[in-house]
This record gives structure tokens, sequence and C-alpha cells, in this order.
């Protein structure tokens, strides 16, 4: 499967196994999930939402400080 991966201003296309999450993905990208809010197909998605083919992927840091 293919999904396209949109990290800041980078875009990429990625070729995955099937049935896996979204923090299956940011795992194997060295991506803590609880550092990003992820969209899939422009929704706000949980990570162990399932990814499919063709799918769009954006990945957005959350800014911590105080």
């Amino acid at each position: 499967m293919k999904i396209k991966l949109i990290i800041g201003d980078k875009e990429d296309t990625m070729d995955i196994t099937g049935n896996q999450t979204v923090k299956d993905l940011l795992n194997s990208i060295d991506i803590a999930s609880e550092t990003v809010v992820v969209k899939k197909n422009d929704a706000i998605v949980i990570d162990e939402e399932i990814l499919e083919d063709g799918d769009l992927l954006e990945v957005i840091q959350v800014i911590y400080g105080g």
C-alpha cells in the first residue's frame, strides 16, 4: 500500500504493509505519538486508526512550553 505523508513542509510517499496503525507508522519513523497530532484525509485521528491505501497523513508537531 502507498500513503502520502506530510511532516511540516516535507512531503513523501511511503510504502506500508497492511493493517498498520498511525502509531505503527509514527514508531517506524521515530516520532513519539504523544508529541504530535495526526490528520488522516483532513480529519484528526487517534493513533490506533488503521491506515488504508491512498491515505493522506499530515503530522503536526504539538508545541509544549510555558
